[in-house]
């Protein structure tokens, strides 16, 4: 396989730009292929079979482009589509999910609660993933469907995400656990806020650099690391609705700005 090849990386929105950041620090190198399902999110609040549909038009989309890696870069997708995905794929895919499981189980208490959209917590997938590491795990899920919309906006430290988060919390802080993860893409942005509800001794996972990481153990195992630099303007961002206001909260993410955004019409 051709080392220079891109990256997939794909979300239902602006969330999975936390896990190509990631990915842009620790591979630097690397060309990122990002695609964000903005026309039709949130994913957290559809059906499996939708949201299954939606992973499957994603993937042929990046699999034409000759990417040399998925990243599913979206918690609900992973949680229900991933087989799919993987039957799908003749290369090498990985999830923030498992990445997520993989953080969650240095947990000092065995008391791990998962903030998740809704779809992902009705799956049970994180309470799969921890417990496939640690079955003696407690595991205590809260679904956020207010989130990802949150996020979307640029409300990122706004009067009414942090009313909305206190809510989200208090039954899971209530449960004395001391991990507390990020079950969505979209919810990293949000850290700085929820570190502040919770206090300096709850250990927030945040997947992003965990996925970064599993991707750089793998490329590096299958000798498929790019070598030659690359260069900001490499990268391409492809979304399905909106793509100046992806832009405009992208930039937030990424801390720089991003270049074009392309438009996928279907």
């Amino acid at each position: 396989m051709d080392r220079d090849r891109p990256i997939g990386v794909f979300d239902s929105g602006i969330g999975g730009l936390t896990v190509a950041h990631a990915l842009m620090a620790a591979l630097p190198h690397e060309r990122i292929l990002y695609f964000g399902d903005t026309a039709r999110l949130p994913y957290g609040t559809k059906s499996s079979a939708t949201v299954a549909g939606y992973a499957a038009q994603i993937t042929e989309f990046l699999l034409r482009r000759d990417v040399k890696m998925l990243v599913v870069a979206c918690n609900t997708m992973a949680a229900v589509a991933l087989p799919a995905i993987v039957a799908m794929s003749p290369v090498p895919v990985v999830d923030v999910l498992d990445a997520g499981a993989r953080a969650a189980v240095a947990s000092r208490s065995g008391r791990v609660g998962v903030l998740a959209t809704l779809t992902t917590v009705n799956s049970g997938a994180y309470e799969r993933a921890i417990h496939e590491y640690r079955p003696d795990f407690t595991v205590v899920s809260q679904a956020c469907p207010l989130f990802a919309p949150l996020v979307e906006e640029g409300w990122l430290d706004h009067p009414v995400t942090e009313l909305t988060a206190q809510e989200y919390l208090k039954p899971v802080v209530a449960e004395d656990v001391d991990t507390l993860v990020l079950g969505c893409t979209h919810y990293p942005l949000l850290k700085p806020l929820l570190a502040r509800l919770v206090g300096p001794d709850m250990t927030l996972v945040d997947s992003a650099h965990t996925t970064a990481m599993r991707v750089l153990e793998l490329l590096t195992s299958w000798n498929l690391c790019r070598t030659a630099p690359c260069h900001v303007q490499e990268h391409e961002y492809f979304v399905t609705d909106l793509p100046q206001r992806f832009r405009a909260v992208g930039a937030l993410c990424l801390g720089r700005p991003l270049p074009d955004v392309h438009l996928v019409h279907w």
